[in-house]
C-alpha cells in the first residue's frame, strides 16, 4: 500500500492506494498518528484508491475518529467504492463517520 499526503485549505488530506489489510493497516496508523494528534485536527481520509479495507484497517479509522473526537478536530472520509463502503456498512460504522463523495466536497465541509 502507498500513501500521498497532501495540505489544502488547512486540512491535511492521506489517500491511501491499494489494500488496507493487516499487513498495511500498520503503515496508515503510522501516518495517521501525527495528523491525530495534533491539536484540532482537520483530516480527509480519501479512499478513492482503496479497492479493500479489512476489520485491521477499519479499527484503526475507529481509533482516528475517537483522537480527532477527543481533540476537537474534525475528520471526512471521502471516495469510498462500492467494496469500502459495504465493509464500514457490515460493520456498522457508516453513522460513525462524517463520509462525502469527493475529495472537493470533504475539505470544503471540514476547512477552518
Amino acid at each position: 500500500m502507498q500513501i500521498v499526503e497532501a495540505r489544502t485549505g488547512g486540512v491535511d488530506v492521506l489517500a491511501p492506494r491499494g489494500r488496507i489489510d493487516s499487513t498495511t493497516a500498520s503503515l496508515l496508523d503510522e501516518r495517521l498518528a501525527p495528523l491525530v494528534g495534533a491539536e484540532r485536527p482537520r483530516l480527509v481520509v480519501d479512499f478513492s484508491n482503496v479497492d479493500y479495507i479489512s476489520s485491521a484497517g477499519l479499527r484503526i479509522m475507529l481509533l482516528a475518529a475517537r483522537r480527532v473526537q477527543e481533540a476537537g478536530g474534525h475528520l471526512a472520509l471521502c471516495g469510498m467504492g462500492a467494496a469500502v463502503r459495504q465493509v464500514f456498512y457490515l460493520a456498522g460504522f457508516l453513522p460513525l463517520f462524517f463520509i462525502c463523495a469527493s475529495r472537493d466536497e470533504a475539505v470544503t465541509s471540514i476547512a477552518p
